[in-house]
């Protein structure tokens, strides 16, 4: 009748002893049998991956071990009473940041002297200010919307919205981030520190936007894309209105693309609450639409490449990056917010092959001064 207490006794001991030792290195390399072989559950348990969330139903996968190496990771390594302020300013989820550092380096490395890298100094030096000023963005947006923010699934659970960070709280750690955003701008010439002091107001009256205009996405795009003039201040002094201003508006019509497939993730919930955005404007036409602003964004950027007398790495990035953006638009599902996601984010991957292209093309200068010349008379 007890013929297999034996058998679960033993079970039991492994479980014990796994128990004991879980976490170790053995276990992560197959040293032990899988979990499939293991009767108890106890002891199965002990077999999940390093980082595996299966043991915690409904656990949040962003808080991912320190071993990840991800953003949401670092973040959730971090003292608890600091995380609520990280995830504020979406330390978490970086794509934002990168978004708004990208076409400062696109600048930035256009205005390098030919056959030179870009300067490092004010890649290092934007790339902090694209962290601070991405944060406060995101702490204007969140204390504009806290009310929206709690009717929505995705947002409800910001640190604002779900009462994590008091409103006075938020207000302090605003000034704090713009503090520091000046002292980064302090370190650019009075022609630079003017132009950034300008782009402030479409920062704070960017989350207003979505209460009054279909076309919230563009007023985003003329907020995020202003390092496009900004970085080559910084390196010349001043614009080159002949380079920056097409850079620009290449720039705005990138942030129409990806913010509009961002906002089609949301669009259910928007209708809801009354917030408008362009995904809920173009709707089903929104391939047209995307394909258009595609177009506008290459012509932008071959003329910005003309006038600073860009070489045949360029262009190739520049093709490239329209063969990027065919296929985002071609792939793209409107109705399926995964691939809304996926779409977004795989817009870094452009952004860092462009300006790979900016780099090699600056250096092609150097080897071959009249590849320009010959490009544009041979197309």
């Amino acid at each position: 009748n007890n013929c297999k207490a034996p058998s679960t006794l033993l079970s039991h001991i492994m479980a014990a002893l796994l128990s004991r030792f879980r976490g170790s290195r053995c276990l992560n390399l197959g040293f032990l049998p899988r979990a499939a072989s293991v009767r108890s559950p106890l002891a199965a348990l002990c077999f999940l991956p390093r980082g595996s969330n299966s043991s915690r139903p409904g656990s949040d996968p962003a808080r991912r071990p320190l071993g990840s190496f991800s953003a949401a990771g670092l973040v959730s390594a971090a003292p608890g009473w600091v995380q609520p302020y990280l995830r504020l300013m979406r330390l978490d989820k970086p794509i934002g940041t990168w978004l708004l550092y990208l076409p400062c380096t696109w600048s930035i490395g256009l205005a390098a002297e030919p056959g030179c890298l870009p300067d490092w100094y004010m890649l290092s030096l934007f790339g902090t200010g694209a962290v601070l000023m991405r944060g406060a963005g995101c702490t204007i947006n969140d204390m504009w919307d806290r009310d929206y923010d709690k009717k929505v699934t995705r947002t409800a659970n910001r640190p604002i919205a779900a009462g994590e960070v008091s409103t006075f709280q938020s207000f302090g750690f605003l000034g704090g981030q713009l503090s520091l955003a000046l002292c980064v701008l302090m370190c650019l010439n009075y022609y630079s520190i003017a132009l950034g002091a300008a782009s402030l107001s479409l920062v704070v009256t960017y989350p207003l936007m979505k209460r009054i205009t279909y076309w919230t996405q563009l007023v985003l795009g003329l907020t995020f894309n202003w390092g496009a003039l900004l970085g080559w201040s910084a390196v010349k002094g001043s614009c080159d209105w002949s380079v920056c201003l097409p850079l620009y508006f290449s720039g705005v019509m990138w942030t129409l693309i990806y913010d509009t497939i961002y906002a089609h993730q949301d669009k259910r919930d928007d209708v809801t609450i009354g917030v408008k955005s362009t995904a809920l404007r173009f709707n089903e036409a929104t391939k047209q639409w995307l394909t258009g602003f595609s177009l506008s964004m290459l012509t932008g950027l071959y003329v910005a490449g003309i006038n600073c007398d860009q070489t045949f790495p360029y262009y190739t990035a520049v093709s490239a990056v329209g063969a990027h953006l065919a296929y985002q638009i071609y792939t793209l599902d409107i109705h399926n917010p995964e691939d809304c996601w996926k779409k977004f984010t795989s817009n870094r991957t452009l952004g860092l092959l462009l300006f790979t292209g900016i780099v090699f093309g600056n250096l092609w200068k150097r080897s071959n001064p009249n590849s320009t010349k010959e490009f544009v008379d041979g197309s």
